[in-house]
């Protein structure tokens, strides 16, 4: 028996390198908290982050590769989180919900790009994962340490690549995405009072509305049952805005609004400078926390949608 050892290579492109997939989609991200005008800390935090993976020619002969070239890709990673619990419980639980979650990021030794539908899979199930895990993490912290008790966060999170985005979410804080200048919601809150409206046991002008408000179903480190956490799957077009933000601005200013200030700012930056302003005119009774992202495509991205 032979074997023929030589490389069939027929069905490789030999002749192109890939097209760009995320690297040239332009991003314009901002992100800003504020403690408000009542409570005396701020228990909410955020990151916003820029993940990448990168190749560059430093020698080749390669009429196709010659060296200075470089190929990249790009990925934006968003999180907010709204802390329960009193001081300093709640600002401990957001806070350290947000540094475990990005402890265990940088702890992956394969991160997807490009993804197919294997790859999306993969993020959308690490995601929920990784979720899970922060939740054992602060009850085991509040275990260790008695002031701690009851310390509890929501988290939404927010993993764009390219024309993909990912969703995940835990509690009140919201992610919304403004398409063709309308403002969708993506994520539902996890409270009682949104339960019991889905349910038709609630008006939404019955009084209990406001006493049942804060009552959250599900919360990052709130139970040791199973958490249960959303996750989501998008895909972006051209002109697209993601808004990631804390109750301190939903509760302040109406999704009509909203809506409007994004449609008419000229800038992340500035959207994000607006709402904060008008939660806070509005009486800022709680701590506000916004992310916007304003997603442009290049012609080549927006034809292969």
């Amino acid at each position: 028996m032979t074997h023929n050892l030589r490389p069939d290579h027929t069905d490789l492109p030999q002749d192109e390198l890939p097209e760009p997939f995320s690297s040239d989609l332009a991003v314009d991200v901002f992100a800003i908290s504020d403690p408000g005008h009542v409570r005396p800390n701020n228990e909410d935090h955020y990151l916003v982050a820029r993940v990448g993976r990168a190749l560059e020619t430093l020698f080749s002969n390669l009429h196709e590769n010659s060296p200075g070239l470089k190929f990249a890709e790009a990925a934006y990673a968003m999180v907010v989180a709204d802390g329960v619990g009193g001081q300093p419980a709640g600002e401990i639980a957001s806070s350290q919900a947000i540094f475990t979650l990005l402890n265990l990021a940088l702890r992956t030794p394969d991160w997807q790009f490009r993804w197919g539908a294997k790859e999306k899979n993969t993020v959308m199930w690490r995601a929920q994962d990784r979720f899970r895990r922060v939740n054992e993490a602060l009850l085991q912290e509040a275990t260790a340490h008695s002031a701690l008790q009851g310390m509890c966060t929501t988290m939404t999170m927010a993993l764009s690549h390219g024309k993909h985005l990912i969703v995940s979410h835990v509690g009140d804080s919201r992610a919304s995405l403004l398409h063709q200048g309308k403002l969708n919601r993506l994520t539902r809150d996890h409270t009682l009072v949104a339960q019991l409206l889905h349910e038709g046991a609630l008006a939404s002008d019955d009084p209990l509305v406001v006493g049942f408000k804060g009552a959250l179903l599900q919360a990052v480190g709130g139970a040791d049952n199973e958490l249960r956490p959303d996750v989501d799957y998008y895909e972006l077009t051209e002109g697209d805005q993601l808004l990631l933000c804390t109750d301190g601005l939903t509760d302040m200013v109406d999704d009509g609004l909203i809506e409007s200030v994004l449609n008419e700012a000229e800038s992340a930056e500035l959207a994000c400078n607006t709402l904060v302003k008008l939660a806070l005119a509005n009486g800022g009774l709680d701590n506000i926390t916004v992310i916007v992202a304003r997603y442009s495509m290049p012609e080549a991205e927006r034809r292969a949608q």
